[in-house]
């Protein structure tokens, strides 16, 4: 292997691969047409349970605005169309222009490659699906929704022209053409900040009077992450 010791070798080969460095063993993946990834675990699984309850809120926030809009949503909506399987977090249909939405909700962008070429296929397939729900689109738009916070931010930030090419239309743009979708669909990020009141179901909801829009459902918990002490938001778009 390029660039590696014989001892780094051995250390690996025995199983002592604890006693070499991240970079050390990147290489030792990329020499072997490989890619090393590493995680870390925070209380067994309570950080998973973390992190799905993050992105269960984040869901349930997009499905209860959508619906607010005149949208019909479905969470979770498993596929298997010409031998191709998976889910689509959201796919939404507006009866009243015949858009169809497909939305990757995500907590953070772990690789960027696959986010894209993910929703890309969900949304190729999206139409199929549609159609064996009863629902007969005319177009297919595309939604990623990520937290409003500074680290999927800085994620989108490092590609930045990959994605506003990919996603070109953000912020007032695309939350104007969420509630009246047109006829041009539509390739967006949507940064949704979730507050404390707007959460935990009960209180205010973010917006206008302080209403729960109809067909909105009850929201879960809030769930903040270790270390994170930004203060109370309310549901915006980004």
């Amino acid at each position: 292997m390029a660039r590696m010791s014989r001892s780094a070798i051995a250390r690996l080969e025995q199983g002592r691969g604890d006693h070499l460095t991240i970079a050390t063993l990147e290489r030792v993946a990329a020499s072997l047409d490989a890619r090393f990834v590493w995680r870390i675990d925070w209380r067994g699984e309570a950080l998973d349970r973390l992190l799905d309850e993050r992105h269960a809120a984040l869901v349930e926030a997009v499905v209860a605005r959508l619906t607010s809009w005149g949208w019909l949503c479905a969470a979770e909506v498993s596929f298997s169309v010409y031998g191709e399987r998976g889910s689509i977090d959201i796919l939404a249909f507006h009866p009243g222009t015949a858009a169809l939405l497909v939305v990757e909700v995500k907590t953070a962008i772990g690789d960027s490659q696959a986010t894209l070429m993910t929703l890309d296929r969900k949304a190729r397939l999206a139409p199929r699906v549609a159609t064996e729900r009863g629902w007969d689109p005319r177009q297919v738009a595309r939604l990623l929704v990520l937290p409003d916070e500074s680290t999927p931010r800085r994620q989108i930030g490092r590609l930045a022209s990959t994605y506003a090419t990919a996603f070109p239309v953000r912020g007032r743009e695309l939350t104007s053409w969420l509630r009246r979708p047109k006829r041009r669909a539509v390739a967006g990020i949507w940064f949704l900040s979730l507050g404390r009141q707007a959460v935990a179901g009960g209180g205010s909801w973010a917006g206008g009077n302080g209403a729960r829009p109809k067909g909105a459902v009850s929201r879960p918990p809030e769930v903040r992450m270790p270390g994170n002490r930004r203060s109370p938001d309310r549901v915006r778009s980004g």
